[in-house]
């Protein structure tokens, strides 16, 4: 164990309070991934055609190409999905973590909370800069930094079994 494990261990309360933010998160992913998957009708074609900004022309770059299309569809789905898998079963979750992010910045970053930027889809609420998707990867870093897998996971089982 090491010495992060170890302060984590020391406070029960942020290990739970840890345990529980990674598998809360993992929830959210795991049900946006598998909504997708048995939806015939989803394509992210509708939200890349929204894009503002910076990745609007590749969002429509990827829109006009099929093969592309396909391949945004299903890194959106299985991504999801996985992601969605490794954190609530804390297997392999520091690598769950950093694909986490990496989707959820690809999504702040296709439609970012920007002042003149309008979308068709309306958002929850009133953003500047700060939405719930930076929160979410900000989220996930705390996540990838403090290993509950290793504590309270499958990640915890693999470990022993790689010592023995």
């Amino acid at each position: 164990m090491n010495k992060l494990d170890d302060s984590i261990l020391t406070n029960q309360y942020q290990l739970y309070g840890l345990v529980t933010l990674r598998v809360l998160i993992g929830w959210h992913f795991l049900y946006e991934g598998i909504s997708k998957v048995i939806n015939p009708y989803w394509s992210s074609a509708a939200y890349l055609l929204d894009s503002k900004w910076v990745f609007s022309g590749i969002a429509n770059a990827i829109v006009s190409n099929p093969t592309l299309l396909t391949i945004s569809d299903y890194v959106n789905m299985w991504g999801l999905t996985l992601v969605g898998f490794s954190l609530m079963l804390g297997i392999f979750s520091k690598y769950g973590s950093i694909g986490g992010i990496f989707l959820i910045m690809m999504y702040y970053l296709f439609a970012p909370p920007l002042l003149g930027l309008e979308y068709g889809k309306p958002n929850e609420g009133s953003y500047l800069i700060v939405n719930k998707n930076l929160i979410e990867a900000c989220a996930l870093w705390i996540v990838y930094i403090f290993p509950t897998s290793n504590i309270i996971g499958l990640d915890r089982l693999m470990l022993k079994s790689f010592k023995n």
